[in-house]
């Protein structure tokens, strides 16, 4: 199965200057818990979850309707494309203990995103232990990385 086959599509994206009020106002209307962040030429440069608001932001008792998303996004950004097999964007997102994986073209631009809902919803193509596997992965509490 490929990621096309599973990711969602429907992706609002935000510019580095955007508030963390709007981008949380964003956040509330379309239903997600992440925003990736796309540069000028519309290529993904970051990515902001509901979490990094909270601690990175709200925590610190920083301004959300004047700080950027900038100082709160993550830059270290892992995505895929959307021909990739799934078990290879599973992989992804398993090692590096990422919920939401931004899935892009050829020209960096984001295309879509594959989430735990996605893998979840899509059960029974995917297989359940492999789906099952994924998630621990992610939430294995013995691993280095925790990005959101």
């Amino acid at each position: 199965m490929k990621v096309k086959d599973c990711m969602c599509n429907d992706v609002c994206c935000v510019k580095p200057e955007t508030n963390l009020n709007e981008v949380a106002k964003l956040m509330s209307q379309n239903h997600v818990g992440c925003i990736p962040v796309c540069d000028d030429n519309n290529a993904i440069c970051g990515i902001v979850t509901d979490r990094d608001i909270l601690l990175r932001a709200v925590a610190c008792e920083k301004d959300t309707k004047s700080c950027p998303v900038s100082d709160v996004m993550t830059t270290n950004i892992c995505t895929c494309t959307e021909d990739e097999e799934m078990t290879n964007a599973q992989s992804k997102m398993a090692q590096n203990q990422i919920r939401r994986l931004p899935v892009c073209d050829t020209n960096n631009q984001v295309v879509g995103i594959l989430t735990l809902g996605d893998l979840a919803q899509n059960d029974r193509e995917i297989g359940k232990q492999e789906v099952s596997a994924t998630i621990k992965g992610i939430c294995d509490c013995n691993g280095q990385k925790n990005a959101e």
